[in-house]
């Protein structure tokens, strides 16, 4: 068994926050352009990641992963360069020497949690009071089966996490979920998302998935939103009303706007397209290099 505050690692615990690594130059040396701040630093004010080799001003980096841990719901820290072509991972190590203990705590037990969720093999126990990780063992054709937890003694099943009885059965739909927890699971990737405040159309920052706060519902295609029009859910997006029509104007002057583009360039586009056909045609090419050599010829 394993608790869901798992203590650090060795690893991190060996770097403190503000602690240059080892072996760090303390001398003055060439400048570093920093991709986040856009600006030219000195190389002793800036860290070169172990896993990519990329360069940045301290500064930025303890930003960045500090709002990497708030918001990535212990997905990996990875190189804040877009352009980076190894996509490094920063090491516990890193992380550790860029946030706050409470963050980097914050971080190991999201990180944990995640891996649970992702993992086949492994299932929180239901029991609210127990949440201890119990291991779930494989089955034929991807079916459900009986997990016991081994602290509480309860028996549950792999696949709805209800109580398991004889001839178990999962419900085919899950119970709407209207409650007032601040901290839900993205119902895509199941990492865990905490909302304080603002609108319930929610934007899962690690799978990009859009989703209802209260019914989890997918609203990836509903750019209208409405499914707060209707049903258990209506008038519950934290918006007035005014403010949804004119999300919605919006939109639709967006879409008009992008047809009258296309409506205006494709008669220029059919008129032009004789002249491009003219240019990237071999023939043509040919007959227009033959008269050149032929002027070029009868000049000399």
């Amino acid at each position: 068994m394993a608790s869901r505050s798992p203590s650090l690692s060795q690893e991190a615990r060996d770097s403190a926050p503000g602690t240059p690594e080892a072996g760090a130059d303390s001398q003055p040396g060439p400048e570093v352009f920093c991709k986040l701040c856009l600006s030219e630093q000195p190389s002793a004010a800036t860290r070169e990641l172990q896993s990519c080799n990329c360069n940045f001003c301290t500064a930025c980096l303890q930003q960045y992963v500090q709002l990497a841990i708030m918001e990535g719901g212990g997905a990996p820290i990875t190189c804040p360069d877009m352009a980076c072509q190894k996509s490094g991972v920063l090491l516990d190590s890193e992380i550790a020497s860029l946030a706050a203990a409470d963050q980097v705590e914050l971080y190991q037990r999201l990180k944990f949690e995640r891996g649970v969720k992702l993992d086949p093999s492994k299932a929180w126990c239901p029991v609210l009071e127990c949440q201890a990780v119990c291991k779930v063992q494989p089955s034929t054709e991807g079916q459900p089966t009986a997990v016991p937890c081994l602290t509480c003694h309860t028996v549950f099943c792999s696949g709805c996490r209800g109580p398991w009885q004889d001839s178990h059965t999962c419900p085919e739909r899950q119970p709407m979920i209207h409650s007032d927890m601040p901290i839900k699971q993205c119902p895509m990737c199941g990492i865990y998302i905490e909302r304080n405040q603002g609108c319930a159309q929610m934007l899962c920052k690690s799978c990009k998935h859009t989703f209802c706060w209260y019914c989890l519902q997918n609203l990836d295609g509903d750019i209208f939103l409405r499914h707060y029009d209707k049903g258990p859910c209506r008038n519950k997006l934290g918006h007035s009303r005014a403010s949804v029509m004119w999300n919605r104007t919006q939109v639709v002057g967006i879409l008009v706007g992008v047809s009258i583009i296309v409506l205006v360039t494709s008669p220029l586009l059919l008129l032009a397209s004789p002249c491009i056909l003219c240019c990237v045609c071999k023939p043509c090419r040919g007959k227009k290099k033959k008269k050149k050599r032929k002027r070029d010829l009868s000049h000399n």
